[in-house]
């Protein structure tokens, strides 16, 4: 019997690889990528760009853990960034930020990652997006160090976020970015140089940074599982849409920790609900079903007065370092820290006098503020202003820092996006 030569199809799909950074920014993690470099159809919005992403990162995933991608299981780490070339005046980069659900096939593009911002200057200034002579300009003669200002336009929000690299000059006197140091960021386990951010016109300045116009708002929480139908409550949209309750209302003090939240399903519940009534209340939702879609915004969080206690990592926070205590959640879990979204809210919240944030603070007028998170503590500034009867935050500023844990390649199988 004669015999054939014809190999079969294979009934497998190859692996791709793509080009990519892991980096930690704050106390967040992501996947970062340069826009040219992933596959074509996935440059633009999409599907396909889409499903790439979740299986890079791992998601969806019904055991919650991500264990076949680069996701590690909780919100602040299931994140992908995409930088390219700004095509606006007077910026570096573009950032495009992507919060990854983990159990659903789900990416949420309607906000910003404040975190994984310090990350985005000096990745694209190793990815090569940043003009090289603005980067060598940024060390003055006779100086062996200086600070590269990154102008980010953030495309997710449409806002100009400023990082201040800083940069050292290696043995071959190249300018490389600094990424150690003796800066400590709590939440974070080992120092690192210290990356200054500034958030410049966080408000539109068409809108209201309190999109009902009030400070303090009545805020109906009936169905909610309190035991009141109502409660007071701050909305404010600076950084990323927040909802602002006093700990006391919720049954809480203000000093709890994710053991204390995360694992009671029936208060998650409850949380969850009110955020769904706070995006109606805000305008951010026509009906309260539409919040499954929209993980990502708006945030609640609850403030108490300045108090001691306990962080996760068993250092004490003592009540005369700190001007009030902060809790917020995300994506459906107590925040290990704080969200650096979330910090620019808290910080234009708290310097605009006679919000709950302000009053949680001992309501005097403030330029900054120290407030305390599950992992410690951190100070934010901001400047508030009224603008033709609006409220307007004109710039957010706060320390984080960051660095590259990884570059090389990601695999992800061809049949996937």
């Amino acid at each position: 019997m004669a015999q054939t030569n014809s190999k079969s199809t294979p009934s497998f799909a190859p692996q791709l690889s793509v080009p990519a950074t892991y980096m930690r920014g704050g106390t967040s993690k992501g996947t970062f990528f340069k826009l040219s470099d992933l596959p074509e159809r996935c440059q633009v919005a999409g599907q396909a760009r889409d499903n790439f992403l979740l299986r890079v990162i791992g998601s969806p995933d019904p055991y919650g853990k991500q264990i076949d991608g680069l996701g590690n299981g909780s919100s602040s780490t299931s994140k992908t960034v995409i930088l390219s070339n700004s095509d606006k005046s007077d910026h570096d980069v573009n950032y495009l930020f992507g919060q990854v659900n983990i159990a659903k096939p789900m990416i949420d593009w309607a906000g910003n990652c404040g975190n994984l911002t310090a990350a985005v200057g000096a990745c694209a200034i190793n990815m090569g997006l940043v003009d090289a002579d603005k980067i060598n300009n940024s060390i003055n003669d006779n100086a062996d160090s200086g600070i590269c200002e990154v102008r980010i336009w953030q495309e997710n929000i449409g806002k100009t976020i400023i990082a201040h690299v800083p940069v050292y000059l290696d043995e071959k006197n190249k300018v490389q970015v600094q990424e150690t140091g003796d800066f400590e960021l709590d939440g974070v386990t080992f120092p690192a140089a210290e990356v200054k951010i500034e958030f410049i016109d966080p408000v539109d300045a068409t809108s209201d940074m309190f999109p009902t116009s009030n400070l303090v708002d009545d805020f109906d929480v009936s169905g909610c599982g309190l035991t009141t139908d109502s409660v007071k409550a701050t909305f404010i949209s600076a950084g990323i849409p927040t909802i602002f309750l006093k700990a006391v209302d919720l049954g809480f003090t203000g000093t709890e920790l994710q053991g204390n939240i995360n694992s009671d399903g029936e208060l998650l519940a409850k949380l969850e609900t009110i955020r769904a009534k706070g995006g109606v209340a805000m305008g951010l939702f026509k009906d309260v079903s539409e919040a499954q879609t929209s993980q990502h915004i708006p945030k609640v969080a609850w403030v108490g007065a300045a108090q001691s206690y306990t962080a996760s990592s068993g250092k004490s926070v003592d009540a005369g370092e700190i001007d009030l205590v902060v809790r917020a959640m995300s994506m459906g879990q107590l925040h290990h820290a704080m969200m650096g979204t979330a910090a620019v809210a808290i910080a234009a919240a708290a310097t605009t006098q006679g919000t709950l944030v302000n009053e949680a603070a001992g309501g005097q007028k403030f330029d900054e503020v120290r407030f305390g998170h599950p992992s410690g503590t951190l100070l934010v500034g901001g400047k508030t202003e009224q603008v033709d009867g609006r409220w307007q935050a004109k710039k957010v500023s706060m320390s984080r820092s960051a660095r590259r844990i990884m570059v090389g390649e990601v695999f992800v199988p061809a049949d996937a996006f």
